[in-house]
């Protein structure tokens, strides 16, 4: 798209540029960096500094703590079981993490760093990593039986193990892909759409700014439905996370 001689691009939002001048530049220190380390003081904020009243009649920020902890451990309690507990921890900082990266994104000059898939498969393979330890360290050798299923016809071993294995390694695949599409998707909807309204508004006075409406109303619309999916992506990874939990906890 090209508008008096200049070239808007919608994927340019995503490219990586040093921060904090020299200092970024020599280690790499980039504006993902610095919002993650963002969504790392806000969520710490929010937990410490809504429950430090712990009030009979919660403010918001209490609220909003409390119904964040409770939502999680009742996901994770109820796909894991008893024995979930001691992975809530693990997937609450999962959850808040993605969730406040990808609300953080939709604010104005502001970086989604869950839009690249470098970290979301970071994310992903920190996942795989964790799940296939507790596996191991729960039933040791006995873990590899998840691979091939007990009762079936051992005939049919060099077909099931292949695809039970490749099945498993496409675990982290699935997650990085899914979360990063997700995220990349909508805010190049978001900027194509808002290109139109720069767009169409400033190309023919009153006619242009009455043609600019609806591109600006399904800007308005997809902000909302990118608040939705912002949401729905990190409890996706979440409750996916506390599903293959199960699995490493009670193998089938």
């Amino acid at each position: 798209m090209a508008a008096e001689g200049k070239t808007m691009d919608a994927l340019s939002q995503f490219e990586l540029k040093p921060v904090l001048g020299i200092l970024g530049d020599s280690i790499g220190f980039t504006q993902s960096n610095a919002h993650m380390l963002l969504v790392v003081g806000l969520i710490t904020g929010l937990m410490m500094w809504g429950t430090r009243h712990r009030a009979v009649v919660p403010g918001r920020l209490q609220a909003m703590a409390e119904m964040s902890y409770e939502f999680i451990y009742g996901l994770v309690k109820g796909q894991v079981g008893q024995e979930g507990r001691r992975f809530f921890p693990f997937v609450f900082s999962l959850f808040m993490f993605i969730l406040f990266g990808n609300l953080l994104g939709l604010f104005p000059y502001a970086f989604t760093f869950t839009s690249h898939i470098v970290v979301t498969f970071a994310l992903a393979a920190i996942v795989f990593v964790v799940i296939t330890a507790v596996a191991l360290l729960i039933h040791g050798k006995h873990f590899f039986s998840y691979f091939f299923p007990e009762g079936a016809p051992k005939a049919l071993a060099p077909l099931i193990i292949p695809i039970e294995v490749i099945s498993y390694l496409s675990r982290p695949v699935s997650l990085a892909v899914r979360l990063f599409a997700n995220m990349v998707a909508g805010h190049v909807m978001l900027k194509v759409f808002a290109t139109f309204v720069v767009l169409i508004g400033g190309s023919a006075g009153a006619l242009g700014l009455l043609g600019a409406t609806l591109p600006l109303a399904v800007n308005v619309a997809l902000v909302g439905f990118e608040i939705l999916v912002a949401f729905l992506q990190a409890y996706v990874f979440a409750i996916l996370t506390s599903i293959y939990l199960h699995d490493a906890v009670h193998l089938h």
